[in-house]
Formats: structure tokens, sequence, C-alpha cells
């Protein structure tokens, strides 16, 4: 077996053992939460007889260590059981608000690695200028800038003061869409769209930004751009031909994590802006002690993270030639 084989299996592995301690712990922290999960199950007219043969259907008369071992059973086939508080399969209410979530992080990560590539080629280009402190005050700025706070700030500009957008939800009142093609062509869905994704690209831009410009920095010394300029060629086709498409390889890598967090991330933002999808789902579900809907979104949140880590690895160790495999390496 080759190297590069011993390492990609090594990686599975590891991606592995992470998402099986994500899933023992997801499971653990659930159960010692206080409250009765059934509470929207459970009338208070009930008899303790009645209780009983509920806390059965779902399982949790059973022993803790049972419990666990028939939930990674479950979790290994796919199954994520039924959620408490809307009595019907976790996957089934997952699937009714994943679209949402793609749909913001589609449009966000769009906009973010546009912007980001485009910006740290220009704050490379600008190299010891005025331009380029600002660019790099204000990426720093975004970057650590609380999500929420962010959020108030374009709820603030653009919908309370201007009134350009909406400031929440994902549809004007009583529309209905008759499909996912009607919904996503739909100005309204668009403009209700609009805030949250900026909102979230304002902080995914960093990574490529500062990468791109960092990448940029190293590549503009070697001597094939070097050589470039002495052909006579203009700065601008220089950065733009030879110097960018070659500092674009590891933010290339680093759209994968960009994925995995633009997917599992946006929590705070769907919050902010009342955003029907996965993370406000969760959200809800931890508020209600929906153990079974919580760990479904925490779980699906979390292995899409872990498996574009994975996505990451492996695609840099394929695009960059100068990755090796050997021992001590």
């Amino acid at each position: 077996m080759g190297n590069r084989s011993k390492f990609i299996w090594s990686r599975l592995a590891q991606m592995v053992l992470t998402l099986w301690i994500i899933a023992t712990i997801l499971f653990f922290i659930f159960r010692l939460m206080p409250g009765n999960p059934l509470v929207a199950y459970i009338d208070p007219t009930f008899t303790k007889e009645q209780q009983d043969i509920l806390m059965a259907q779902f399982g949790l008369d059973k022993p803790l260590w049972m419990q666990y071992l028939i939930y990674l059973a479950n979790l290994v086939q796919g199954e994520l059981g039924d959620s408490f508080k809307f009595r019907a399969p976790v996957m089934e209410v997952i699937w009714g608000v994943l679209p949402n979530t793609l749909y913001l992080m589609l449009f966000s990560f769009v906009i973010a690695y546009l912007v980001g590539i485009l910006g740290g080629v220009l704050l490379a280009w600008k190299r010891k200028t005025r331009f380029e402190t600002i660019g790099i005050i204000a990426t720093l700025f975004t970057r650590s800038a609380p999500q929420m706070w962010v959020g108030m700030i374009v709820l603030v500009i653009f919908s309370f003061h201007l009134n350009w957008f909406p400031s929440g939800g994902a549809s004007a009142t009583g529309v209905v869409y008759a499909s996912e093609w009607e919904k996503l062509t739909s100005l309204s869905f668009l403009k209700h769209l609009f805030l949250p994704s900026l909102t979230a690209a304002i902080y995914l831009m960093g990574l490529p930004l500062l990468l791109m410009r960092s990448n940029m920095l190293d590549v503009m010394g070697e001597s094939y751009v070097e050589v470039a300029r002495m052909r006579g060629l203009s700065e601008q086709r220089i950065m733009l031909k030879y110097a960018a498409r070659n500092a674009a390889l590891p933010v290339v890598t680093a759209m994968a994590v960009g994925i995995g967090y633009a997917l599992g991330g946006n929590v705070v933002i769907e919050m902010v802006f009342s955003w029907p999808g996965l993370g406000r789902l969760l959200v809800n579900a931890v508020s209600a002690s929906d153990y079974a809907l919580a760990q479904g979104a925490f779980i699906l949140s979390a292995a899409v993270m872990v498996i574009m880590n994975f996505v990451a690895d492996i695609l840099y160790s394929f695009l960059d030639p100068r990755v090796t495999f050997g021992k001590g390496r």
C-alpha cells in the first residue's frame, strides 16, 4: 500500500473516530440535561401507567447503557429516531428545513469567496500602502466581531433605517411556494435571504482574503514572477495570470473547510434573522428537551464539518505536488 493510500486511510480512521466521539458526547449531554423530554407528549391527565407506556415506546425506560447501544446501532443505519415535539421522524423534520440552510450557505459562501479572493489579490498588490492597512484592519475587525452584533447592525441599517429588506423570516406572510425552484427564483425569498447571507459572508470572507494575501506575497517573490516582469508584462497581468493562479491553491482547499463551517456555523445568524433553517431548529429542539431532534441536528452539522475537513486534507494532497507522505513528513 502506497504512502498516499496510508495517509487517506489514516485520515478516514480519524474522521470515523471523531464522529463517534461527537455522537457519544451528544448522547450523554442530552440525557443528563434537566427536564422531561416527553413534556410535549404527556398530558397532565395521563396516569402513571400511561406515562410509563409512553416512556417504553421511546425506549426511555431502558438502562442508559442499553439506550446508548441502541442509539449507536440506529445511527449506523442512518436512523435518528422520532422527534418528541413534532411527533415525526427526525430526518423528515430536518429535511423540511435543510434546503433553507443550504441556500443560506451557498449565497454567503459565494459572496465571501469571490470578495475574499479578489480582496486578497488587491491587498497584496497594494503592499505597504494605506489601502492595505485599512483592508487588514477591517478584515480582522469583521472576523473577530460577534455575528449577533454584526447581524443587528445590518438589520438596523438595511431593514429598520433604509427599509430595503425584510427583518426576518424566509418569505412574506401567507406566501406558499409550490416547489423549491419557485421559492429560489422568487424575489420575495431572495430579499429575505440577502441580509442573513450578507452577515455570514462578512465573517466568512476573512479566511480567503487573508490566506490569498499571504500566498500572493509568497508567490510574488518567485523567479517566474520576476521573469514575467523582465519580459515587460503589465503588473495587472502578472498579478492575475501568474501570481493569483498559483496562490489560489491553498484557498481552493480551504473552501472545503469553509463549506463545512458555513453549513454548521450559522446558528446565531438564523436566530437573529428568524431564518427557518437547521440552526434555528437545533436551538428550539434543545429548548424543548427534544433529545432525538437535537442530536440529529447536531450530528448532521458536525458530520458535515468533519467530512469537509477530511475532503480538504485529501484534496490538498492531490492538488499540491509538494505534499509528501514519507516517514517523518
